[in-house]
């Protein structure tokens, strides 16, 4: 029997790649879907033109003459406009009504949802429509694969991927030339380094840990962006573990390394770094397990053999396991607070 295969199914199993993972980019009202269930889509493509400024705009009547572009209207649907002089009587003629997405009817017309200002959704990575509702989002099955994460803010986003070393982190490294990039950074992040990254045209940041606040800055700092109506670039922050600064898992940092220099994007629903393929996946190490929760938090070490139920702080007994670190320790810790790749 292996080390890997002495491991017991009681100890949290953590997938390291998804494949074909489904996704789901929301919506908003007033948003004009390109695309419908069934249809292929690539990289890049639009999937959906978004309303910045959206408004509650009087559309056309809710009965038409037959043969009236306005005919056979339902909720959902989208109103192509017959002009942009809405609610102004001209003579002779109806009030001409601006384009947008048929939200409801009242008092003999219909109500749409319009704008001035768009942006365009792109797909981060090719995959096939499977499901499309007006006004609450697209979801799309990948063609390729997903890394899965903890959380993520922003997005969806794709760039090229690059690994930055050192535990200075990206402050220590970032210039105009990482622009268009989705960086895998494995030292400490803030929500100052992050809005300059964001500056200089960096696509996406993959981080292991990401503090609540900094996570609430971020957040903060998409609602402003998008209020100021102004085109921005897609952006995206995919957290790995959670709120607590640990490092890059051994699996997924090899795993980056062989993506390094590919085209990768981001999703935030579920939140995973996607990636087309082929992928070469690398395998855990035999008997490879890490320590998740407690003071030795991020190490990886081996599994030795099972320790039978231990009593813990706080009086707490629990069924543990024997590990050996990687720098040849031996520590005793409870199953729980492990974890494994499959």
């Amino acid at each position: 029997m292996t080390a890997l295969e002495a491991i017991p199914a009681a100890v949290p199993s953590r997938p390291l790649v998804v494949p074909a993972p489904t996704t789901w980019f929301e919506l908003s009202p007033g948003d004009r879907i390109l695309v419908g269930v069934g249809e292929p889509v690539t990289a890049g493509l639009g999937l959906a033109e978004r309303r910045r400024d959206p408004r509650l705009e009087v559309g056309p009547p809710t009965v038409a003459d037959e043969g009236d572009a306005a005919a056979g209207l339902a909720p959902g649907d989208w109103w192509a406009g017959d002009g942009h002089e809405s609610g102004v009587m001209l003579r002779r003629r109806r009030p001409r009504t601006p384009a947008g997405e048929v939200l409801l009817a009242e008092a003999g017309r219909w109500q749409v949802i319009s704008g001035d200002h768009t942006e365009l959704l792109e797909a981060p990575a090719a995959g096939i429509v499977r499901d499309v509702v007006a006004g609450r989002g697209i979801g799309i099955s990948l063609a390729g694969y997903g890394i899965p994460g903890a959380f993520a803010a922003g997005g969806p986003t794709r760039g090229r991927l690059e690994l930055v070393a050192g535990e200075a982190g990206l402050r220590g490294s970032l210039d105009v030339g990482r622009a268009g990039s989705i960086l895998v950074v494995g030292g400490r992040l803030d929500s100052e380094t992050i809005s300059r990254a964001r500056a200089m045209g960096v696509r996406g940041i993959v981080v292991p840990g990401l503090a609540g606040k900094d996570l609430r800055d971020l957040v903060a700092s998409e609602a402003r962006q998008r209020a100021s109506l102004q085109a921005i670039a897609p952006f995206a922050v995919l957290v790995l573990d959670g709120t607590f600064r640990r490092p890059i898992p051994t699996p997924l940092q090899r795993l980056f390394e062989s993506l390094d220099g590919r085209e990768v994007g981001i999703v935030s629903d579920p939140p995973l770094l996607v990636v087309d393929p082929p992928l070469d996946r690398p395998s855990p190490p035999e008997g490879w397990v890490r320590i998740r929760h407690g003071e030795l938090a991020g190490r990886e070490g081996r599994w030795h053999a099972a320790a039978g139920r231990r009593r813990f702080p706080a009086g707490v007994h629990l069924e543990a396991a024997t590990i050996e670190l990687d720098d040849g320790a031996f520590v005793i810790v409870p199953l729980a607070d492990l974890e494994r790749f499959s």
